[in-house]
C-alpha cells in the first residue's frame, strides 16, 4: 500500500513538475528581454505570447505548451515504477493529465500563475484519445476562423471534446478519460470566465493572424 501511495505522488508530482514549465515566460526572457506577464493580458499562454511578442515566439510557446500535456500523459504510465499505480496505466493516464495541466494553470514557477490551459490540455487528448483530440481541434480550428475569437474555440473546442471521449470511450460516463475530460473541460472553461463575459459585453479581442515579428 504504501508503495502503491508513493507511486501515486511521485507520478502526479513529475506531472505537475511537466506542466509547470512556463516556456512562455522563458522565452519571452531568453529571446526578448521582457515578461510576458507585463504585457497583455500579462497571460503565459500561446494567444498572449504570439500577441505580444509575434507569431515566431507564440507558436513556439503553443507546440511546447502542447508537449508538456502529451509527453508526459505518454511516458510517465509506461515507466517501470509507475505500474503500482493505484487502478493501474488508465487512472496513472488521467492522473499525469490532470496533473500537468494544473501544473500550466498554476505554475510554482512563476508565482502560480500560468495559462488557460488550452495549449497543455490539447497535448493531453492527444496522448489520452486522438480521436477526442481530432474533434477538439477541428471544432476549435472552425471556432477561430469563423469568429476570430480564440476564447470561444476553446471554450466550444472543451465541451467536444468531453462529448467525444464519452462517444469514443468505452463504459460512456464511467470511463476514467471521459471523467478526466469532463474536469479538464470544467478547468478551461473556468479560466475562460472573463472571456465569456467580454464576449456577452461585444468587448472580447479577436484574434489577428499576423505575418511578420511583432
Amino acid at each position: 500500500m504504501t508503495t502503491n501511495i508513493l507511486t501515486a505522488i511521485a507520478c502526479i508530482g513529475l506531472g505537475y513538475l511537466a506542466g509547470s514549465l512556463p516556456f512562455g515566460l522563458w522565452l519571452g526572457r531568453w529571446l526578448r528581454g521582457v515578461d510576458v506577464r507585463t504585457l497583455g493580458s500579462g497571460n503565459l499562454g500561446a494567444t498572449n505570447v504570439y500577441r505580444s511578442l509575434g507569431p515566431g515566439i507564440g507558436i513556439a510557446t503553443l507546440l511546447l505548451d502542447v508537449s508538456k500535456g502529451a509527453l508526459p500523459v505518454a511516458l510517465l504510465p509506461e515507466a517501470p515504477f509507475a505500474q503500482r499505480f493505484p487502478g493501474g496505466h488508465e487512472w496513472c493516464a488521467v492522473a499525469v493529465a490532470l496533473a500537468a495541466v494544473c501544473g500550466h494553470v498554476w505554475t510554482f514557477l512563476a508565482g502560480f500563475r500560468g495559462g488557460k490551459g488550452v495549449a497543455t490540455t490539447a497535448g493531453a487528448l492527444l496522448a489520452l484519445s486522438p480521436p477526442a483530440f481530432g474533434v477538439f481541434l477541428a471544432v476549435f480550428a472552425a471556432t477561430l476562423l469563423l469568429t476570430r475569437f480564440v476564447s470561444l474555440g476553446s471554450i466550444l473546442g472543451a465541451i467536444a471534446f468531453t462529448l467525444a471521449l464519452w462517444r469514443f470511450g468505452p463504459d460512456g460516463a464511467a470511463n476514467p478519460r471521459f471523467l478526466a475530460g469532463a474536469l479538464l473541460a470544467i478547468v478551461v472553461i473556468a479560466r475562460h470566465r472573463g472571456n465569456v463575459a467580454r464576449l456577452l459585453r461585444g468587448e472580447e479581442r479577436r484574434f489577428e493572424f499576423k505575418r511578420g515579428g511583432s
